[in-house]
Parts: C-alpha cells; sequence; structure tokens
C-alpha cells in the first residue's frame, strides 16, 4: 500500500505545510515586506480562494490526457508559486504567487486523492485515501512547527525553501513513478458542476464547509483560548496533542473505513469532534483539555477520507470532482471559520467562549453526516481471504 502511494503522501505534504505555515511567520514576512500584518493575511484567504476555485473547475480538464502529468503540471504549478514566494520582492508580488500555489495545490489534492483510490484495489480505497489526508495532517502538524524554527533562526524565505524542497522531491518520485499511475475516467464527468445535483453530494460538501469552520477555523484560536482559562503554559502542549490526534486520526481511520464502511464513522466522528468541544467548553481541567484536543485533532481529520469514502465509493469515475468540492469547501470552511472567530473576538466575545459557538457548525455537520449515513449502502467487505502477491501497481 504505501509502496504504491507514498510519492502522493509526499506530495500531500508539502500541502499540508503550505497551507498553514504563514501563520507561523506572518510577523516575519511582514517586516520583511515592510507592510502589515493583515496585508500578509491576505496571502492566506489567496491561496485559500484558489484552492477552492482550482481544484473543482480544472482537475478534471488536466487528467483528461494522462494522470502523471496532470500530477506533474498541478505539482509544477504549486513549486514555482511557492518558489515565487520565496522570492518575492513585494507585498504585489508576494499575494499574485499565494495564488499560483493555491491553485496548483487545489488541482493536486483533488487528483492526488483520486489516483490514490484508483492505484489500489476497491477493499483497500478507504486505506489509500486515508494515506493522502494523513501527509496533509503530518504537514500541518510537524511541518509548520520546523517551518517556525527554520524561520526564527533563518528567516521566513528559508520556511517557503523547504516548502518547495518537499514539492520538488514529491515531482521527482512521481515523475520515476509516471508509468504505473492509473488512468482516471473523466469521460462521463462533463462539467464538475455536474456531481452537486446529487443531493448525497450536495449535502457531504456542505457538511465539509461546517467542519471545516468548527475544527480547523477554531484551532486558530486555540492558544487564546487556552489563554483565556489559565492554562497558557499548556499551550504548546495543546497544539502538539491536537496534531498527534490528527496525524494519528488520518492513519487510522483507513482500515475501518475498509472493513465497516464510512456509515458508522459517519456519525461517530462529528459526536466526537461536538464532544470534545463540550469538554473544552465546561472544563479548565488540563488534563481534560488534553485529551480533548487530541480526540478533536483525531475526529476532525479522520472524518475527511470518511466523507470521501462515503460520497465516492459507488461512483469512483466521478472521485475527482467530488473530492475536489469537498476539499475546497473545507478550506473555505477553515478560512470563514478563522474570520468569524476574529468578528466575535472583535465584538467582546472571550476566546474561550469561541468553543461554544464552534458547536453550532460542528452540530449540524452532525445532522448531515447522519443524513448521509441514511442513505449510504451499507458496506460488505469484499476483501478477498488471500490477496494475491503480483496485485500491485508497478
Amino acid at each position: 500500500m504505501i509502496r504504491k502511494v507514498w510519492p502522493l503522501v509526499v506530495a500531500a505534504v508539502a500541502l499540508g505545510i503550505d497551507a498553514y505555515v504563514l501563520a507561523g511567520v506572518l510577523p516575519s514576512i511582514a517586516d520583511s515586506l515592510t507592510t502589515t500584518a493583515a496585508m500578509i493575511g491576505l496571502g492566506v484567504a489567496a491561496f485559500t480562494a484558489a484552492y477552492a476555485v482550482a481544484g473543482p473547475l480544472l482537475s478534471g480538464r488536466l487528467t483528461r490526457g494522462s494522470t502523471a502529468r496532470a500530477l506533474l503540471i498541478a505539482l509544477g504549478v504549486f513549486n514555482v508559486g511557492n518558489l515565487i514566494t520565496t522570492v518575492a520582492p513585494g507585498i504585489e508580488v508576494f499575494l499574485a504567487s499565494r495564488v499560483v500555489a493555491g491553485a496548483g495545490a487545489g488541482i493536486l489534492t483533488a487528483v492526488a486523492t483520486a489516483t490514490a483510490a484508483a492505484t489500489v484495489a476497491d477493499h483497500e480505497r478507504g486505506r489509500a485515501m486515508s494515506l493522502v489526508t494523513f501527509g496533509l495532517s503530518t504537514g500541518t502538524v510537524a511541518g509548520v512547527p520546523v517551518g517556525m524554527i527554520i524561520g526564527q533562526s533563518a528567516g521566513w524565505r528559508w520556511t517557503m525553501a523547504l516548502v518547495v524542497l518537499i514539492g520538488v522531491v514529491s515531482m521527482a518520485a512521481l515523475a520515476f513513478r509516471a508509468k504505473t499511475l492509473p488512468h482516471l475516467d473523466t469521460a462521463a464527468g462533463g462539467s464538475a458542476f455536474t456531481v452537486l445535483r446529487s443531493s448525497r453530494t450536495s449535502v457531504g460538501v456542505v457538511a465539509a464547509f461546517l467542519l471545516g469552520v468548527a475544527s480547523l477555523g477554531l484551532y486558530t484560536y486555540l492558544l487564546p483560548m487556552a489563554e483565556d482559562r489559565g492554562l497558557g503554559g499548556l499551550g504548546f502542549a495543546l497544539v502538539w496533542a491536537w496534531g498527534i490526534g490528527g496525524v494519528t486520526g488520518s492513519a487510522l481511520i483507513g482500515k475501518p473505513l475498509d472493513r465497516y464502511g464510512p456509515r458508522p464513522m459517519l456519525v461517530g466522528l462529528p459526536a466526537l469532534l461536538a464532544l470534545s468541544f463540550a469538554a473544552v467548553w465546561l472544563s479548565s481541567s488540563p488534563i481534560v483539555w488534553l485529551i480533548a484536543a487530541m480526540v478533536w485533532g483525531a475526529a476532525g481529520w479522520a472524518s475527511v477520507p470518511t466523507l470521501q469514502q462515503a460520497l465516492t465509493a459507488d461512483r469512483p469515475g466521478q472521485a475527482m470532482p467530488i473530492i475536489a468540492f469537498q476539499m475546497a469547501a473545507m478550506y473555505l470552511g477553515s478560512a470563514v471559520g478563522a474570520a468569524l472567530g476574529g468578528a466575535l473576538l472583535t465584538a467582546g466575545t472571550g476566546p474561550a467562549s469561541l468553543v461554544a459557538w464552534a458547536l453550532v457548525p460542528a452540530g449540524l455537520a452532525l445532522a448531515l453526516t447522519a443524513w448521509i449515513a441514511g442513505r449510504t449502502i451499507a458496506h460488505r467487505n469484499t476483501e478477498p481471504a488471500t490477496v494475491p502477491a503480483c496485485e500491485s501497481v508497478g
């Protein structure tokens, strides 16, 4: 399994770092480019907006000729955008480079996840897609702190150079494995928006948006929330607890998905997310906060491949546009959640109270995923008793 999809996982690591790394080095970028932190913050919005637009609109068009070509083009665009960010002389070039990088990232996420699912047998699809999510979460969790350390010691441009380096390594690995990558069927797809005619897909995309608002959006304010409860000294541990939970959840969810199908997880994971929020809201115990942060990270990240499996298992030919819309919605939700949190703080809401507000989108997401579960065919594990040793791609 790892041998088949590891180049796609490496690419996802680069995406995970790039999506959040600016937050850790934002002040130093602002000083370097002689602008304000708010202007640099627009770079995150530019990346997210380009990600959301490019993934659904362009991923299908690029894969009509060759999956490998589509992946290499997307990675190339992503790397070029980050390289321009690295050498940007001013805010205008910086913002334009984030649009380029975001467009490449949006296409790459959709194509890489669909390719991972198509590379393996049907009874391994959950594990394959969860490995891509594992790469995203690992990049976010491990890469961002490393990027901050590099930024503090050598400057933010070297932080971005790290992202470029990982992207180049992934590009070389994909080029080496190009002939082994499966062809993705996009002939029946038509316009990417046709997949939204399915009520299950549309509801799934909305659920992904709400989960992004609740989980990733609230994560932006984890440190001020802890300080507001007198747990400021626990901040670093909480960040790592959330991260360890996210990496563990995305790494372990694949086998249960393949064995039992997504139905039980569609209800269980959002419920766990809401319970972790309730625990943070109602308690000031350091142990409770650490456990809740770990559950929060695990449930949030594990929900990503769970939704992917639920929405695409019976429609593999439409997997790529569905995943593109799902991931675009999730990252848009993250941006909206962060913006709403900032607005609430400006209006006078205490940081610790933000988690109570996050229960609203978490609860709505649970209702929607439960609806999807009710309309998902019960899983039948079709895994053969013994898998032939020769079953592999490349």
